[in-house]
């Protein structure tokens, strides 16, 4: 993998995420940098070279050797033939961390099964990194009117549990979840879990998620939400269809043609600087392999753009105080 791609620099053209200036005490508890090496949305499942992808993230963090590794959901089903792939993750580094996405379920499993396999402390849990603590949410419980499709959904359990780490921790926190849970495709009850994480504020750092496969920062009450793009690609549905690859792949990996793939894999990683008071997000940047969603006409949402959050890249940003 040419490093001249990966973990591009914050220059000028970098994106400032605002911390609120409340939690920059909170920041300064830590004594010493923290780099996390993220990634998210692999499919595994769907993508014909997801082994690769995710070998091209490791290499790269035997490089920037950072102090723990996450995968933000909808990585791999726990399958006997995602057995390899599973174990090259968590065995690349002693802090291997899980996060569950909608998806996992896809072989059969049931959420409480998947963190079982992978070793997970539960669906839902905090790990204290040097310092840090990583604040790991499960979005995918079912609200009592939920009907069908993949729930988004943080239940009261989980919500009484949340309340109580952000009261008796003393923090900072990284919040990490598989949904958002501000901005687009958000939980369907983000506006309850953004005031537990408002009301702790001068603790939390900032939240981080996969699952929208978009380059995107969202910006709800005085803490940002960073949206970490899917390592492989786009989802425009069978209504536009992209055959990007040889036919010998598609004819194997059906689901690849409602995508728009990224050329190369992408991640980041994030570092916390207390001795500099900042936190800085670097990204990898690829192109599009075949046609782009503008080029097939997609529609956006949400007020997205092509070419800005609909991009094949993770953009660098350095949080800075407001």
């Amino acid at each position: 993998m040419p490093r001249r791609n990966f973990l591009r620099s914050t220059g000028l053209g970098a994106t400032s995420i605002l911390l609120p200036r409340q939690a920059m005490s909170s920041l300064s508890k830590i004594t010493k940098p923290i780099k996390l090496g993220m990634i998210a949305d692999l499919h595994q499942d769907l993508m014909h070279d997801g082994t690769v992808r995710l070998n091209a993230f490791l290499d790269a963090m035997k490089q920037e050797k950072p102090d723990a590794l996450v995968q933000l959901g909808d990585f791999a089903y726990p399958s006997k033939k995602n057995e390899a792939l599973t174990k090259a993750f968590e065995n690349a580094h002693p802090r291997a961390l899980h996060v569950l996405g909608n998806h996992e379920i896809d072989g059969g499993h049931s959420f409480d099964e998947v963190a079982k396999l992978w070793g997970m402390k539960g669906r839902y849990y905090t790990e204290n990194l040097n310092g840090l603590e990583l604040l790991v949410l499960d979005g995918n419980e079912k609200p009592k009117n939920h009907k069908s499709g993949y729930p988004a959904h943080v239940g009261p359990e989980q919500l009484e549990w949340l309340k109580e780490q952000l009261e008796t921790l003393e923090g900072p926190f990284l919040v990490m979840s598989h949904q958002p849970l501000a901005g687009p495709g958000s939980i369907d009850n983000a506006s309850e879990v953004q005031a537990l994480l408002n009301a702790a504020a001068d603790k939390v750092l900032l939240a981080v998620n996969g699952h929208t496969h978009i380059d995107h920062l969202a910006k709800a009450g005085p803490l940002s939400y960073l949206h970490l793009n899917s390592a492989s690609y786009k989802w425009v549905g069978e209504s536009y269809r992209n055959r990007s690859y040889p036919d010998e792949v598609h004819s194997k990996f059906r689901w690849i043609e409602y995508t728009c793939p990224y050329r190369e894999s992408i991640f980041a990683t994030l570092t916390l600087d207390p001795a500099n008071g900042r936190i800085e997000v670097r990204g990898r940047d690829s192109q599009w392999m075949g046609q782009s969603p503008a080029q097939l006409s997609v529609p956006t949402k949400h007020g997205l753009i092509n070419g800005l959050e609909i991009c094949p890249m993770i953009r660098s940003r350095r949080l800075v105080v407001e």
